[in-house]
C-alpha cells in the first residue's frame, strides 16, 4: 500500500469509502466476535439499517471497562492465529490485552509508515528511538515496523540516561528523535550542563508521543516552546492508543493530527453518546477498520479533543484532531474549580522553578477531589516555595497541595516497577 492515499480524496469520496468498510465491520463483527454479536441480539439491531456514517448512532457505544471485565469476548480469531499480545498501558485502570494476527501487524506497520511519511518522514532519515520497545508495548513494535517499512535507519536505544541518547547521536548521527516531549527536556538540560551544543548535533527533528506540545489554537505550548526556543529542531505531534491501533500525526504545519480514514471511523462525542458540533470538543469515539483479531465499534477512549475538517495547507482533505484536551477519567474538580491533567501540567511546566513533577488526585473524608503536587524543585528555598505558591493561587485560583521531593522520589513515582512510560498524574479517587 501507498501513504495513505484516501487522505487526499475528497471528503465525499473519504464517506464513501468508509462507508463501504463499516459494513464490511459489522458483517465480520456479527460473525466472529462474541462480544458484539451478543450487543446487536441483546439490543436488538438491525444491522441492515446502518448504511451510512450517520446511522453509527443507532449502536451502543462500548467503554474501557467493558473490555476489562470482558476482554476475551473481544477476540475475533483462534489463539493460534494470534502473533504478538499487546496490552494498554493500565492509566485508567487495569491492562488490557489486545491480540493481533499477521495481517493486524502488517496493517500496524502500514499505519506508522503513513504516519512518520505525513511527518516527512524519508528513507535516507535515521530514527533514535528513545521509547520502551518491550512490556507489550505495542507503539514501540509500532514504530519500529513503520520506520522499516519507510526504508529508514533505526536506532533503538530505549527510554532514559541522557548520556547513552548523547553518546549514541554523536556517534550514529541520527536525523530524527521518538521521544516523549519531557524527557527531550531533559536532553537539553543535561546537554547544557555538560556543554554539548545540541544545535551541531545531526538531529533536525523529533516525533513527540505521550505529550501535547501545542495549544487548541496549534500554537506551541510551554513545553514546545522550551524544546524549540533552544534546539533548532522541528517538532511533530502525535497521537495514538493500543485500542485504535492507528495514529493520529501532524505534517509540517502543525495545524492537528492528521485521521487516516481507511484504517479508522472517528466520531466526537457528547455526555449523551451524540456527535457534537463543529469545533466543539467532545469524546474521540473510535471503529477499527481492517483489524482482524479484535476490531472494535465505537469505542469511547476516553480522550477529549476537537475535530477540524477544513483542508489542510498540506492538500490533505481528512478531519485533523487538535491536541488532547483532557481525559474524562482525569478531568478534577477542585474546590469549585474544574481542570483537566494537560491544563495543570501547562501551567507546572511553565514554571522555572519547577525542575519535573507528578500530580496527585485522591478523595477527602467527604468525596470531593484533592490535589497533591510531587515538586523537584529547580533550588528549593522560602523564596522559591513562596513564588510557587503564589503563581498557582493566581492561575488557578486556589491553592494544591504542595510536597517538595528529591530527583530520586520524582523517578520513583514517573517510574513504578513494570511501568513503562512515565507517569505525570496519578489517581487515587474512590
Amino acid at each position: 500500500m501507498n501513504q495513505s492515499p484516501t487522505t487526499y480524496q475528497k471528503p465525499e469520496e473519504i464517506g464513501r469509502m468508509q462507508e463501504m468498510k463499516l459494513q464490511e465491520l459489522l458483517q465480520y463483527l456479527n460473525k466472529f466476535s462474541p462480544w458484539y454479536k451478543k450487543m446487536f441480539t441483546q439490543n436488538q439491531i438491525d444491522l441492515n439499517r446502518i448504511k451510512e456514517l450517520k446511522d453509527l448512532t443507532l449502536l451502543p457505544v462500548t467503554v474501557k471497562e467493558d473490555l476489562q471485565l470482558h476482554n476475551d469476548e473481544f477476540l475475533c480469531v483462534p489463539r493460534n492465529r494470534v502473533i504478538e499480545y499487546t496490552s494498554t498501558s493500565g492509566t485508567l485502570g487495569a491492562p488490557v490485552t489486545i491480540a493481533l494476527t499477521e495481517k493486524d501487524l502488517q496493517r500496524l506497520a502500514y499505519n506508522e509508515f503513513s504516519s512518520f511519511s505525513c511527518a516527512d518522514g524519508r528513507p535516507d532519515d535515521i530514527y533514535q528511538l528513545m521509547l520502551t520497545l518491550d512490556r507489550q508495548f505495542m507503539a514501540g513494535m509500532a514504530y519500529y515496523s513503520g520506520i522499516r517499512k519507510l526504508g529508514a535507519g533505526i536506532i533503538r536505544v530505549g527510554p532514559g540516561v541522557p548520556s547513552l541518547q548523547w553518546e549514541t547521536i554523536f556517534r550514529l548521527k541520527p536525523t530524527a528523535i521518538v521521544a516523549v516531549p519531557s524527557f527531550i527536556l531533559k536532553l537539553m538540560l543535561y546537554a547544557s550542563e555538560y556543554r554539548i551544543n545540541i544545535n551541531s548535533s545531526s538531529v533536525k527533528k523529533a516525533i513527540c508521543i505521550g505529550e501535547n506540545i501545542r495549544q487548541n489554537d496549534f500554537s506551541l505550548n510551554v513545553l514546545g516552546r522550551k524544546i524549540t526556543e533552544n534546539w533548532n529542531i522541528k517538532l511533530y505531534s502525535t497521537y495514538a492508543s493500543t485500542e485504535m491501533q492507528t495514529a493520529f500525526t501532524e505534517c509540517a504545519a502543525g495545524k492537528g493530527g492528521h485521521h487516516q480514514p481507511e484504517l479508522l471511523i472517528a466520531e466526537l462525542l457528547n455526555e449523551k453518546d451524540r456527535p457534537v458540533g463543529d469545533g466543539e470538543p467532545g469524546e474521540v469515539t473510535i471503529s477499527t477498520l481492517g483489524v482482524e483479531g479484535m476490531p472494535l465499534l465505537r469505542y469511547k477512549t476516553g480522550d477529549i479533543c476537537v475535530a477540524h475538517r477544513e483542508p489542510c495547507v498540506c492538500g490533505r482533505h481528512s478531519l485533523r484532531l487538535s491536541p488532547v484536551i483532557g481525559r474524562k477519567k482525569q478531568m478534577i474538580k477542585f474546590k469549585g474549580t474544574t481542570l483537566f491533567a494537560p491544563a495543570l501540567y501547562e501551567l507546572l511546566n511553565g514554571m522555572d522553578d519547577i525542575a519535573d513533577f507528578v500530580a496527585e488526585v485522591y478523595s477527602n473524608e467527604i468525596g470531593t477531589d484533592e490535589v497533591l503536587l510531587h515538586l523537584l524543585p529547580v533550588h528549593l528555598s522560602e523564596e522559591t516555595d513562596h513564588r510557587i505558591r503564589a503563581y498557582l493561587q493566581a492561575k488557578l485560583r486556589v491553592t494544591p497541595h504542595i510536597r517538595y521531593v528529591m530527583a530520586e522520589e520524582i523517578q520513583q513515582l514517573q517510574f513504578p516497577v513494570a511501568g513503562r512510560k512515565a507517569l505525570k498524574f496519578i489517581d487515587k479517587r474512590i
